[in-house]
């Protein structure tokens, strides 16, 4: 069975059970499930490295014992099970001796919740996902992460958990050009899936990690923190998934909820990789852990105040941010004040504004920059749809391919920034432009002209305009023509009147 048929065939169940309403709900239930699924076969795999390993759940609640047999315990003994027995257990899972597993159990656990409520049904999701794959199996082990990456690919049609998403091809591009590497820190300040951290985990490993101790190193540098519990779940799930056997590091938190000042040097990170959520508004009270200058209830832009604060001198980061960062003013004006004078704003990324489709239409863009040194000059670089296509969308994403060109153009290998030359997607601003046109980084690309619309929704968009203009002209030239008639009638009358005496 194809790992797309498993997912279908498990969410077809869901949808029978009347506890689990939407995708989300159905997404939550099936990633709990299968964390303990993947964590109990990591298990098995320690137990065979490690002479003394010993499980941090007590015995009756890990996945082997209570789920494994297919014909094992279902019905009201399982629902009473997981609700009475599961859930508080290990969500006051304590930890034995030093046992940071512990820890990361409980607090994946600590918001999860069990929405189905047929046992029966329980218990054939259970079982689809004991024979769908074992993550043991070398050879089946790539297949559970197509398993996992369709699962979160899935998130964008699942309403507002789409914001957790960011394409592959994204985070791919982004993290090759910010270039981590081992003994460096790396941080996600709002990590959602874990996308941009499992991103750079393949990237040290490819480069750098030789041996047990390259790859302990590694599993010590990787930071997340996430907000919300379903995805900081799928984000510790895909931890395990991608070798780091304790995810201490990836935290269930607000990361706005700490003053900005509380950050010390000793927390400062090397590199830092995200896509913080853009549209939405932190909740009252937020905003006065920031500076009286940053002072806003916008998340991304709180995001990028913490993100200055957060990077070394000499620290990395790469940043999503929309178009209203760019050509805001106010506070935003401000925070980009600071950016510039405080960092190496050297690479600024346009994408089309279909990256995101369908969780949103938002134009974004990709912010590269460097702290410690201020910045001299801006370079831009417009990235275009691929020939023949006008929108990216679920079936036609984005590629990793796509950015070849660009990161030819990038040279980082070949003499840096300096080698660059502008061409027909990129041009360069001074900052001394920048600050002319009152820090409004919202520039379009010089060498375009404009061009004529034909997508279908601005099209009907300048048609209902344009109808509504005719439909004003008509209706003064009716009352123009009324008015002139009835002046006329009025004299024709009084004409016939003067002729009849």
């Amino acid at each position: 069975m194809s790992i797309s048929t498993t997912i279908k065939s498990i969410q077809d169940i869901m949808r029978k059970d009347v506890g689990v309403d939407g995708d989300a709900q159905r997404l939550s239930q099936l990633v709990w499930m299968l964390f303990l699924k993947i964590f109990d076969d990591r298990e098995s795999e320690w137990e065979l490295l490690q002479d003394k390993y010993k499980s941090p759940l007590p015995e009756k609640y890990r996945w082997r014992n209570w789920a494994a047999d297919a014909e094992g315990m279902t019905g009201d003994a399982l629902k009473q099970f997981l609700d009475n027995d599961l859930f508080p257990g290990l969500q006051q899972l304590e930890a034995r001796g030093n046992d940071q597993r512990a820890y990361v159990v409980r607090s994946v656990f600590e918001d999860a919740y069990n929405y189905m409520k047929s046992g029966q049904l329980i218990r054939q999701v259970i079982n689809k996902i004991q024979e769908g794959v074992d993550f043991n199996k070398a050879q089946e082990r790539h297949l559970f992460g197509d398993m996992y990456e369709q699962l979160l690919r899935d998130l964008q049609a699942a309403g507002n958990a789409g914001e957790f998403y960011t394409p592959r091809a994204v985070t791919e591009f982004m993290v090759r050009m910010v270039n981590p590497r081992l003994g460096e820190s790396i941080m996600d300040p709002a990590c959602g899936t874990g996308g941009f951290l499992t991103c750079s985990i393949e990237h040290i490993r490819k480069q750098d990690v030789k041996t047990v101790e390259d790859e302990a190193q590694l599993q010590q540098s990787i930071h997340g923190i996430e907000k919300k519990p379903m995805p900081h779940l799928l984000c510790t799930t895909n931890m395990i998934l991608h070798g780091i056997d304790v995810p201490i590091n990836i935290r269930h938190d607000n990361t706005l909820a700490r003053p900005l000042i509380s950050w010390t040097p000793k927390e400062r990170v090397d590199v830092v990789v995200t896509n913080p959520p853009f549209g939405g508004m932190e909740e009252d009270g937020i905003e006065t852990n920031f500076p009286a200058s940053f002072r806003t209830r916008e998340t991304a832009d709180l995001f990028l105040v913490l993100i200055m604060q957060l990077l070394k001198s000499g620290g990395r980061a790469a940043v999503v941010l929309p178009d209203g960062f760019l050509f805001g003013e106010g506070i935003k004006t401000r925070i980009k004040e600071k950016l510039l004078e405080d960092c190496n704003l050297h690479t600024i990324v346009r994408l089309p504004n279909s990256v995101f489709a369908p969780y949103t239409s938002i134009k974004t863009n990709l912010l590269f920059f460097t702290k410690g040194t201020p910045t001299q000059d801006i370079w831009f670089y417009e990235h275009p749809l691929p020939p023949g296509v006008k929108a990216y969308n679920k079936t036609k994403p984005m590629k990793v391919a796509e950015f070849a060109p660009l990161e030819l153009w990038w040279s980082k290998e070949k003499g840096g920034f300096k080698k660059r030359v502008e061409n027909e997607q990129a041009w360069r601003l001074t900052v001394a432009d920048i600050k002319a046109r009152n820090y409004n980084l919202d520039c379009k690309n010089p060498h375009v002209v404009e061009q004529e619309v034909h997508d279908p929704e601005v099209l009907l968009a300048q048609y209902a305009t344009q109808q509504k203009t005719i439909s004003e002209l008509r209706n003064q030239l009716k009352a123009v023509l009324a008015e002139a008639l009835g002046s006329e009638s009025a004299e024709v009358k009084a004409g016939k009147k003067a002729a009849a005496k």
